[in-house]
């Protein structure tokens, strides 16, 4: 999935109407066809007023200038401009852009000056500067990520300067880098609202969506106006399951600016996620009409998760494979590769879906950070020794006795979303879908180097912090449902803040589970899917632990439910998985694909259907392909 937060829909259609404008006049003359240097200084100047009276009061960060750049430059190309003038005339656009910004004078038909580098004063920075974001604007990020590098060295402690720097580390793709250098610049000028929306996409491509919420509302409430943060946020609140709260957020940006791509894929994932798929296809189709000139690999790529793919899908195949190989992100790219497998796989041609999923992985792998078995291996052995049964046992009190939560755990991909969504469609129930409260109090807990049980006034702030957010997801639920995976990891802290709630553990076919993970484009806080041999050590550690919980926790607070089981007799485990939570029978829970609400997983399509075995052993279609995984068919889901 790509968080590029400059594709500005408003910067992008002024750029457009600043070509379609001047493209005649650069025809007739301006360095055409061997037009004298004058006349060409002559049309540049026409073209820089003609901008300041067309973008006057438009609000022009440098990531809108990047974005109007681009579309002014492809659009004088399209309109047939020379190459070389219309490099020229863009160049000259936004340096007279950024003079305007600054209120410096600076030369409109050539770039900045070269300075030396002995030169250490704030004159030399602020050249600089104006050379980093030029090269920015023209797309030569490994030229802008030199300059701005070097302004750093000359100012450490200018924001400006690590914002920027952040942006070029993020088109390159060096997220975690790219983080760092927005963390510094709001350190430096905490009211900093671009940065605060910089590091807002940067978190939420690591998948840390509560943090990119509050960051982005911290960007709004100093910018109300600011659309790229509300479109983010919208972005923010996705995955978290909260569909009725983006929405009006999208719907706001496409009020200012109908041709945002941004909150047009958002309205997309929404309908998506609440099951109108045909309106979703609509969304998407709308933003890859709108922006064909930039190919908009997200919208592409979405399409094939909507609904089965056949052959009669062909030229989305042969459309998606042109994007994928036209030099666009590694990003963007990945999300195509994983679209393209789930095509192949759909259609049988399973060798050539495993090839797809491979390189969608390899992308992914390199833009992650490297998961590390050993660590994985190291927490789990620190569960086991701060969770041993005398201590669940003597944990004392503090512990909420509510019975609201019900947690459903398991390796990603084993039938959580499935399970969740069975309990949601009961009329006592409701579906928080994967919450991340539990996570960050894991890491809380590391960072205060605190692998013991909680004390009384640890487990009651976390009751209070958890039943509150449960209230917020339904006022009168009797029953709330957490189907976070992750929440395997924080058994014994749940369980030691909530002894009456009750645990589901789906536990499906390792290899099915460990393949689907690896068919599936995670956001990077999912590392480990990422490379066959990785997945099986953390499938390993995953059964180690959860073999852990149930033998220290007390009888009956854990329900073992085999996905394989489930399909083939639905009734039977819906009415003891019911059972299990407190909740009579209701007939609504098998007609589960019936019920209306967002889903924010990747099983967003599959939970709308009947249930279905399709998914049983369908590792044996790939067997020659998964060496790490085979050595796990003799370990029990």
């Amino acid at each position: 999935m790509a968080f590029d937060w400059f594709n500005v829909g408003e910067a992008t259609a002024a750029g457009v109407i600043l070509a379609d404008q001047f493209a005649q006049q650069a025809l007739q003359s301006a360095g055409v066809g061997g037009k004298p240097q004058g006349q060409a200084d002559k049309v540049l100047q026409d073209l820089l007023r003609q901008a300041d009276s067309e973008l006057r009061g438009m609000r022009m960060n440098f990531f809108k200038r990047a974005k109007l750049a681009n579309s002014f430059k492809w659009q004088l190309l399209e309109k047939g401009v020379e190459r070389g003038f219309a490099d020229i005339a863009t160049q000259a656009l936004v340096i007279h852009l950024m003079a305007s910004a600054s209120g410096a004078a600076v030369a409109t038909t050539a770039p900045p000056p070269e300075t030396s580098s002995k030169d250490t004063g704030p004159t030399n920075a602020k050249r600089l500067l104006a050379q980093g974001n030029s090269s920015f604007a023209r797309g030569e990020y490994h030229q802008a990520l030199d300059i701005y590098a070097r302004v750093v060295e000359l100012k450490p402690r200018d924001a400006d300067a690590r914002n920027n720097l952040g942006a070029a580390l993020y088109k390159l793709e060096r997220f975690i880098e790219a983080d760092e250098q927005f963390r510094k610049a709001i350190q430096l000028r905490p009211a900093y609202p671009e940065a605060l929306c910089n590091l807002g996409a940067v978190l939420t491509w690591e998948g840390k969506f509560a943090e990119a919420e509050v960051t982005l509302r911290r960007a709004l409430k100093l910018r109300p106006n600011y659309l790229t943060a509300r479109g983010l946020l919208g972005k923010a609140l996705l995955p978290q399951g909260r569909t009725r709260e983006a929405k009006p957020h999208f719907e706001k940006v496409l009020g200012k600016s109908a041709n945002d791509f941004e909150a047009l894929h958002g309205m997309g994932q929404i309908a998506m996620m609440e099951g109108r798929f045909e309106e979703a296809e609509q969304w998407f189709n709308r933003a890859l009409n709108i922006e064909a000139s930039y190919r908009m690999p997200t919208a592409l790529a979405a399409l094939a998760g909507l609904r089965r793919m056949t052959k009669g899908d062909k030229a989305w195949l042969e459309r998606a494979k042109r994007v994928a190989g036209s030099g666009i992100s590694a990003t963007e790219e990945s999300a195509l590769h994983f679209a393209i497998g789930k095509y192949q796989d759909d259609v049988g041609a399973y060798s050539q879906a495993f090839q797809s999923y491979q390189r969608g992985n390899e992308l992914s792998r390199d833009l992650a950070p490297q998961f590390r078995p050993e660590e994985r291996t190291q927490f789990v052995d620190n569960m086991i020794r701060a969770y041993t049964r005398d201590a669940i046992a003597r944990s004392g009190p503090g512990a909420s006795d509510s019975k609201r939560p019900v947690f459903v755990v398991g390796m990603p991909r084993s039938g959580t979303s499935l399970t969740e969504q069975i309990l949601a469609s009961h009329p006592a129930a409701r579906g928080a879908g994967e919450l991340d409260f539990w996570s960050i109090a894991g890491r809380e807990q590391a960072l205060r180097h605190q692998n013991a049980p909680l004390t009384e006034s640890q487990k009651k702030k976390l009751a209070e912090g958890y039943l509150r957010i449960l209230a917020e997801c339904s006022a009168d639920a009797q029953r709330v449902v957490d189907k976070a995976p992750v929440n395997s990891d924080h058994l014994g802290m749940i369980h030691s803040v909530f002894p009456q709630a009750r645990i589901i553990c789906m536990r499906r076919n390792p290899i099915d589970t460990c393949l689907s993970c690896y068919f599936q484009p995670f956001t990077q806080a999912f590392n480990f899917a990422t490379d066959l041999s990785d997945l099986e050590q953390y499938y390993r550690q995953h059964h180690r632990l959860m073999a852990h919980w149930r033998e220290v926790l007390p009888a009956g607070s854990i329900l073992d439910v085999p996905y394989e089981e489930l399909v083939a007799d639905q009734v039977a485990w819906t009415a003891r998985m019911l059972d299990f939570v407190g909740l009579e029978w209701d007939d609504r829970c098998l007609d589960f694909q019936k019920t209306e609400r967002g889903v924010a997983t990747a099983s967003t399509w599959q939970v709308r259907q009947k249930i279905y075995d399709s998914s049983v052993e369908r590792w044996r279609k790939y067997e020659k392909f998964i060496g790490p995984l085979l050595s796990l068919q003799n370990l029990d889901g």
